[in-house]
């Protein structure tokens, strides 16, 4: 969103950049929607969006808020952030989710976690402040992210506690009344239990901020390794990213004529290979779901079913 204020902007127009990071399915996305909000009805111009690829529900993603009183003329994702909000501690580890990229001292780091301060500072060498909101027992996860963003507005130190009760509910109104009031609740909490104006704002980069990229060569490999396979080297193939899949293929080898080439080229992960016979045998440990094979075989010889509760077809295969 952007809007403008009519609040006098202070001098150099200093920026806040927050970035927040976890799972798909643990509003991330809106708890960023919610803080931009609650910053845009304290007279910012704010900037805030998701980013994730095609994964869904576990799969990590960031989202990002930018804040000034004044214009924002940058765009693109937060390289150098000044509050890092972390909903799920388990992504952390993970180099794709990106969660320390342009991590300094001055960056305030809010973790959701069960792990003490001084686990965490051995573990990723942090230096800078930090702020824990450790989980209680039975603590719903949809939870997690309403009282992660109530603790960032606590450490931005310029939106109060109505403001943040009134950017959840304008959120979160069509879900209904109780889930407005829950949400609103675990977002107060948040908010009284993190220290109030952590952050600091900075200014915006410049011109002569600006680094070039580092521009690399790339060797043309074979086509074995040159594709987007699960199973090629230097890929992910421990990683169980089928518990991310809502919905699942199936295939019925009586329709099936066995032009496997065809869904197993348009798999975005090579987690469709050929058995003995010629049929499509799809990796259900690594498949996500897209349905990408679905779409593309020209017989519809490929089903798709919800992931529990499905009953395979006489003669089909999975």
């Amino acid at each position: 969103m952007t809007g403008s204020s009519s609040a006098t902007s202070p001098a150099g127009g200093e920026i806040l950049q927050i970035r927040f990071h976890g799972r798909g399915g643990q509003g991330v996305k809106t708890a960023s929607r919610v803080l931009g909000t609650a910053l845009f009805a304290a007279g910012f111009e704010v900037q805030d969006a998701p980013r994730y690829g095609a994964e869904r529900r576990g799969a990590p993603i960031f989202a990002y808020v930018r804040a000034s009183r004044g214009p924002i003329f940058e765009r693109g994702v937060i390289t150098k952030p000044d509050l890092v909000v972390v909903v799920d501690d388990t992504v952390v580890p993970m180099p794709v989710a990106g969660v320390l990229v342009g991590v300094s001292e001055a960056t305030v780091v809010l973790l959701h976690s069960g792990l003490s301060k001084a686990e965490w500072r051995d573990r990723l060498r942090l230096t800078g402040p930090m702020t824990l909101l450790a989980p209680d027992e039975g603590e719903s996860p949809k939870l997690a992210g309403s009282r992660c963003v109530g603790a960032a507005a606590a450490l931005l130190g310029v939106i109060d506690e109505a403001g943040l009760s009134a950017a959840v509910e304008e959120e979160l109104m069509p879900l209904g009344p109780r889930v407005v009031a829950a949400n609103q609740e675990a977002a107060r909490r948040g908010f009284r239990e993190a220290p109030r104006g952590l952050v600091k704002p900075k200014a915006p980069p410049t011109a002569a901020d600006y680094v070039a990229p580092r521009l690399v060569d790339l060797r043309r490999d074979e086509v074995a390794l040159a594709v987007a396979a699960i199973h090629a080297p230097k890929t992910s193939e421990l990683q169980p990213t089928g518990l991310w899949r809502t919905t699942k293929p199936v295939l019925d080898r009586e329709q099936c004529h066995r032009c496997a080439w065809l869904c197993g080229s348009y798999c975005p992960d090579g987690a469709i290979h050929v058995d003995a016979e010629g049929y499509p045998l799809i990796d259900e440990t690594h498949c996500k779901g897209c349905m990408v094979c679905a779409a593309q075989c020209p017989h519809h010889a490929i089903r798709i079913v919800p992931e529990e509760g499905h009953a395979l077809s006489k003669g089909g295969d999975a």
